[in-house]
């Protein structure tokens, strides 16, 4: 359960680290599993291609073109994935930050992020809800670090307290993007900050945190594994890509 001071930190800042969560042994299995799943090519899987980010292949056919950056629909795709997004260790503190009502979302996340060596994408300045549609912009990711995570495997960066931010449509690119030639967003980029993980932390954070990522610069694969949730009361928006698969009652 989640103290007091860890609840008003998430309020402050938008995220908040759990340690320790899961064991080393748990963490190994599920890299185990979801290599398998790559090497057996089983999909759907997401290439770094298929991003268009800054350092990403050109295209599939492309040189490291099938390299892949997330398992998607992961928590169909082992009980062992499933029990951890959806038990008690987890949804617990969840529902002290959401409510008692939770729902795991099935259109967003859900993966296993796998950042390579090699062919690594820098993932720009954004807030997950620039392309979620939600009633309201109010729902927490849920970061499991399978192993260390550190700014040369290209670990997360926040800048703190950017989900009650107001952001001007001038700060911001065509995708949604926090421009970096815009003056405005120069003392905001200024406060952003690394989230160093180490193997089996947690982390949860806002769906308006801006939030950042860079490449991967050592030899080791990094994995992740990601799901996100929101109150029973803030469904997708009809016809949206949120109200694309059905979500999971908790």
């Amino acid at each position: 359960m989640l103290s007091c001071e860890q609840r008003q930190q998430f309020h402050d800042d938008g995220y908040l680290v759990l340690p320790a969560q899961v064991d080393a042994a748990m963490c190994e299995a599920i890299i185990a599993f979801a290599q398998q799943q790559l090497d057996d090519d089983v999909a759907p899987i997401e290439y770094e291609a298929d991003t268009r980010y800054p350092g990403a292949p050109a295209s599939r056919d492309a040189e490291g073109g099938l390299t892949a950056r997330r398992l998607l629909q992961a928590v169909s795709r082992s009980e062992t994935l499933r029990g951890w997004a959806t038990g008690a260790a987890l949804t617990q503190p969840l529902r002290q930050l959401l409510g008692d009502e939770l729902c795991l979302v099935q259109a967003h996340h859900n993966c296993i992020m796998t950042k390579q060596p090699r062919f690594s994408s820098l993932t720009g300045w954004h807030r997950d809800s620039r392309y979620w549609s939600f009633q309201r912009a109010e729902l927490i990711s849920a970061w499991l670090a399978l192993r260390n995570e550190t700014v040369e495997n290209g670990c997360l960066l926040v800048i703190p307290g950017s989900h009650r931010m107001s952001i001007e449509a001038a700060q911001l690119d065509t995708a949604q993007f926090l421009r970096a030639d815009s003056p405005a967003n120069q003392s905001l980029l200024a406060q952003a900050r690394p989230v160093i993980l180490q193997q089996g932390d947690v982390l949860l954070f806002h769906s308006n945190l801006f939030h950042a990522a860079g490449c991967n610069q050592t030899r080791q694969t990094k994995f992740s594994f990601v799901t996100t949730y929101r109150a029973a009361d803030n469904p997708a928006l009809p016809g949206s890509r949120s109200a694309s698969v059905d979500d999971i009652v908790l």
